[in-house]
């Protein structure tokens, strides 16, 4: 299921979203053109799980938590937010943030949203470390973060259509509070099905960013929205 728009009218342009895809093309320009030390670099740049373990590769959620903190990690999780391992993994995560970003960032503006989106990609890797301490894969990519606007918009705008491409080039409009919470229970059962530290997609990333997207946007969200969904003026 690939989205392909929505029916969400915005009341302002996406600055800050056009801005993240903006920065997440250019890095993987930039990496292109590292050519085959492009390997090297990820190992010593992003972030790696691995090396936030002690020697018995062992690490429960609160020691992955004070080790994001370090400046040096959290630089290399701030920079493999932005990084990706291919065009598919690039343009798929583009797509989401395009089409679900905006609708949020209208909702929250452009600064909390950009609060948000970091918050929701360091979670997300939190939660991904946590679950796979041991892997010595670089943990890129913005489908932590991206998952993170995905618990938001269904909070956001659940009655929204999510016009979707279906199998054999079909498309149809989903409501988000359908979609999405499907989109949620595949991401669930991924991770269960695929071992956290066998490499390929960090499913747990994707859940722990949903979750923190959940939570997330009834802290960060202008005082007047809380006040008009409580019915106070």
């Amino acid at each position: 299921m690939i989205p392909l728009g929505d029916d969400v009218r915005l009341r302002r342009f996406p600055f800050a979203t056009l801005a993240l895809v903006g920065l997440c093309v250019l890095a993987f320009l930039l990496e292109l053109g590292m050519g085959p030390g492009v390997a090297a670099f990820l190992r010593e740049s992003a972030l790696v799980p691995a090396l936030l373990a002690g020697p018995d590769r062992r690490l429960d959620a609160l020691d992955a938590l004070l080790s994001l903190l370090g400046p040096q990690r959290a630089r290399r999780l701030l920079l493999s937010m932005f990084l990706h391992g291919g065009w598919l993994h690039l343009l798929g995560n583009m797509l989401y943030l395009w089409v679900f970003g905006d609708d949020v960032e209208d909702r929250l503006g452009s600064l909390r949203f950009l609060v948000f989106y970091l918050l929701c990609g360091w979670l997300a890797a939190l939660a991904q470390v946590a679950a796979a301490p041991a892997s010595r894969l670089p943990l890129i990519g913005a489908s932590g973060a991206i998952a993170g606007v995905l618990g938001a918009y269904l909070v956001l705008c659940p009655r929204a259509r999510v016009t979707l491409l279906l199998p054999l080039g079909l498309a149809a409009p989903v409501r988000a509070v359908l979609f999405l919470p499907l989109w949620l229970a595949l991401q669930l059962l991924s991770a269960w099905l695929a071992p956290a530290a066998s490499g390929g997609v960090a499913w747990w990333a994707h859940v722990g960013g949903f979750a923190a997207g959940l939570g997330l946007v009834f802290v960060l969200r202008p005082r007047r929205a809380r006040r008009r969904r409580s019915g106070r003026r």
